[in-house]
């Protein structure tokens, strides 16, 4: 702790002993026990018996016997409270402890932590957990036949793909996935992919500054050469663009296609991969997949160090949930839901659809009822309120949510926040200036709520979505941490039903859900490997299996 330069006089430090005690002593006494004058010399017996019979000396003895223990007791003190050399500073550290603005933000709801867990027994419920992962783990094992033909691919100086991605920073990872798996299946570089404004954010971050470049490399060294940019004997070529590319392409399909439209100077330049690559690949491509989600694709120091940083002030209040809320204005208009607000907010939405059409993702005929419960809209701050506490939630449950700000703001979230009072974002937990790196970047504000909600306790998100299905993933190449996948279709015709008792309605979302808590799936066809890594990219304990 810095100490002023006005405060470099000696401190004095006092012991306070009670009045009754000194009043009880005459000046005499307290003499002839401190000062101890020398007197005539009498016979040791004469003088012990005159001692034993003085009152005086009880009451000195008994005094003299409770200080001695008071100090005792006072070093003892001392040692247990941490950062105080000095029994003088106790004092001073509490008094600027309380008074620390970062210290107090770290410190929300910390102070009844203690007796919520006594009472609630917050750490025991049964709704940490954690789901049993059967033995599997990650498992890359490449075969022998593309050990083989790496040799050549990475030596190879003739062909070069470049990418542009776009979208958010959950959309844009899965692009770039994608991106290093099509210049293997083509057997060219890959130019660092290039990250497009977002014309919703602005956001005109580049990979580096969202992801760890030269562990980008590192990992990825031995599947596809990645460059930083075009060499000198290609920087003058004038790349092929092939913007045609069709849902769900097969590699054979790839290789027909874009082996012809390298040039003679061998570059070429592939815009809009979202779902451009078929999702049942090859097992080694299914492989390379996982390796570049969960393995090269590690976000930057900074955003790593802030977002561990973040997680430990989550862990250090005790278990943690994240929720993944997509309660955005935005999200309503694009999936053709109403917030459910108020009437205002519902016009609000219903005329911004009216006047852009085009921003509605799918089904343009359904009506928002039949959205509903067909399991297509967001659940709202109500619906995760009521889901959490029939899935066993504790009350003093810490909750972590990550998302933009929801259309309606604090307000929209009160049925949540009243329920569960520790109730955190980004911003409650960072420390003063410590965002503003990231301000106006919302990629790297997604990354900062992806490292979050990836190491909590239990994930669930209210929306389906790329970030919902890439942290669930990670978790489940992580050992199958808990997730809890909303069974929005099933479990919304009972939120509706207001004859049922609460103990009834918490069993049958409870049986709703028994499958639906993280356990291992195996991927099935046409789902992607990077949110079911089951078979293809794990293994349980009757194969072999190798970690990266």
């Amino acid at each position: 702790m810095a100490v002023s330069k006005s405060n470099k006089k000696k401190q004095q430090c006092y012991i306070a002993v009670p009045s009754q005690i000194i009043n009880s002593l005459s000046s005499s006494g307290l003499q002839s026990l401190l000062l101890s004058p020398k007197k005539k010399s009498q016979s040791f017996s004469v003088k012990l018996r005159l001692l034993l019979n003085n009152p005086r000396f009880w009451v000195l003895f008994l005094f003299a016997f409770g200080f001695v223990g008071m100090l005792k007791m006072w070093f003892n003190f001392e040692t247990l409270v941490p950062f105080t050399p000095k029994p003088c500073e106790i004092f001073q550290e509490k008094s600027s402890f309380s008074n620390d603005k970062q210290v107090s933000q770290l410190s929300i709801g910390a102070l009844n932590v203690g007796k919520e867990k006594e009472e609630d027994g917050d750490e025991k419920s049964e709704f940490w957990q954690q789901p049993d992962g059967l033995g599997y783990r990650p498992c890359l094992d490449l075969s022998a036949e593309y050990r083989k033909t790496s040799v050549d691919i990475v030596k190879g100086r003739k062909k070069y793909l470049m990418v542009v991605v776009s979208g958010g920073m959950n959309q844009q990872r899965n692009q770039i996935v994608d991106a290093v798996v099509i210049a293997r299946i083509l057997g060219a570089a890959l130019v660092v992919p290039i990250l497009q404004v977002n014309v919703i954010w602005g956001d005109e971050s580049e990979f580096s500054d969202i992801f760890d470049l030269d562990h980008f490399k590192e990992v990825l060294a031995n599947d596809v050469r990645i460059v930083s940019s075009l060499p000198s004997t290609h920087v003058m070529s004038r790349p092929v663009e092939e913007s045609r590319t069709p849902l769900h392409a097969s590699p054979e399909w790839i290789r027909s296609h874009y082996t012809r439209k390298f040039r003679r100077d061998g570059v070429l330049l592939l815009r809009g991969l979202d779902s451009r690559l078929s999702k049942d690949l090859p097992s080694d491509l299914q492989k390379l997949r996982c390796k570049v989600a969960f393995h090269a694709l590690r976000f930057s120091p900074s955003i790593l160090e802030l977002g561990n940083k973040l997680t430990e002030r989550m862990r250090s209040k005790g278990p943690y949930i994240a929720l993944h809320l997509r309660m955005e204005k935005d999200v309503w208009v694009r999936t053709g839901c109403l917030p459910g607000l108020s009437h205002e907010y519902d016009e609000m939405i219903n005329n911004e659809r009216k006047q852009r059409p085009e921003l509605l993702t799918s089904r343009s005929n359904m009506t928002y009822h039949t959205r509903k419960l067909s399991g297509l809209c967001p659940l709202n701050a109500l619906e995760v309120t009521r889901l959490l506490k029939a899935l066993g939630a504790p009350k003093s449950a810490r909750i972590y949510w990550a998302g933009g700000i929801p259309l309606g703001g604090k307000e929209a979230l009160q049925p949540l926040t009243s329920e569960f009072t520790h109730f955190y974002n980004k911003e409650d937990l960072a420390l003063p200036g410590e965002l503003e790196p990231f301000a106006k970047k919302a990629s790297l504000m997604a990354a900062l709520d992806y490292i979050v909600s990836a190491n909590s306790n239990v994930f669930m998100p209210s929306h389906g979505g790329n970030m919902g299905h890439a942290i669930q993933g990670h978790r489940a190449y992580a050992g199958h941490k808990k997730t809890i996948t909303p069974n929005k279709r099933q479990m919304l015709r009972h939120f509706l039903n207001s004859s049922l008792s609460e103990t009834e309605f918490n069993r049958i979302i409870l049986e709703l859900h028994r499958d639906s808590l993280g356990q291992p799936e195996l991927r099935k066809a046409g789902r992607d490997v990077t949110k079911y890594p089951v078979p293809e990219c794990m293994c349980n304990g009757t194969t072999n299996h190798s970690s990266m």
